[in-house]
């Protein structure tokens, strides 16, 4: 089954062109099936490119998959059309009420700031609390996983010597993980962040387990026991040109980058970038999805 999508959401003709399966809310009222509910909370400044990206995830599983958007009240997009806020966002406020199977927070570009002095900050503290308990498995990316780690566990992010930026290889430390079954001995994901967090803060904690690393990106992945909150500190959405965009931005902007590693063939920035992560990608969330929320999650949402 596909994931079903707003009918006039930018994200269905990018789909349609990858030949990604998605159905329109038209279509989905005529089937006699519970899909699962998953919450997206879009942090991030460019929310059509974000959505689709993980549409393009979410869509690529044989469950369907209704896709619920919000994202904060207390802070105004600067690159997101009002109109398409107004048309395909609600705020946490309009759906406190209800559960869901499944929600995704985001990445945000706020890495700068502490914590609390970002505007939408102790708006998002409630979602994450309220998560614990309207939501079966919670899936955390980036700024976002740093955030909920020192929402739940107080563990601080640590400011880097350089951006991490580029596409890095991974491995699994966690073989018994069933949320990278079929991955291969190493893997790659893209990371653009100027913070981390210690792997030693993690390893305090009895309810984390580290499951993922890259010697040169740190920590990748971890998760709470039975996976109802999972953290991951790169960005294996992004599309093939996310990185490219950001590195042209920063170079007109003078400020001081360089060339995302492993990205550009003989680190030319001049050449199409080589996509290393999309396959790994997929199964990153066709897993989730599968061992974490479908398998698991209650039949009625109301028994969360």
């Amino acid at each position: 089954m596909p994931i079903k999508i707003p009918n006039d959401l930018p994200a269905a003709g990018t789909l349609s062109r990858e030949n990604i399966f998605f159905m329109s809310e038209t279509r989905a009222i005529t089937q006699d099936i519970r899909p699962l509910e998953i919450l997206l909370v879009n942090l991030m400044p460019k929310k059509i490119q974000t959505e689709t990206q993980f549409a393009r995830l979410l869509g690529n599983t044989p469950l369907q998959i209704n896709l619920e958007l919000v994202c904060p009240k207390s802070h105004v997009p600067a690159n997101t059309p009002p109109e398409h806020l107004h048309a395909f966002y609600k705020t946490f406020d309009e759906v406190r009420g209800r559960n869901f199977d499944g929600c995704i927070i985001t990445g945000a570009p706020v890495e700068h700031l502490e914590f609390e002095e970002v505007d939408y900050w102790q708006e998002l503290c409630d979602i994450m609390e309220w998560t614990k308990t309207h939501v079966h498995s919670t899936f955390h990316v980036c700024w976002g996983a740093q955030a909920a780690l020192y929402y739940h566990y107080g563990i601080a992010k640590r400011p880097l010597p350089a951006k991490m930026f580029g596409v890095f290889p991974h491995t699994v430390e966690y073989r018994r993980s069933i949320l990278f079954r079929g991955f291969d001995d190493v893997f790659y994901v893209p990371h653009s962040r100027h913070t981390t967090v210690d792997r030693a803060d993690i390893e305090a904690m009895p309810d984390l387990r580290i499951l993922s690393s890259s010697e040169e990106a740190g920590v990748y992945a971890v998760f709470t026991k039975e996976g109802r909150q999972i953290f991951i500190t790169g960005h294996s959405e992004y599309d093939p040109d996310t990185l490219k965009q950001e590195y042209e931005r920063d170079v007109a902007a003078g400020k001081p980058i360089s060339i995302p590693r492993n990205y550009f063939p003989c680190d030319d920035p001049s050449r199409e970038p080589v996509v290393r992560w999309r396959g790994h990608a997929h199964l990153l969330y066709a897993n989730w999805l599968n061992y974490f929320v479908y398998q698991t999650t209650p039949y009625d949402l109301g028994k969360l």
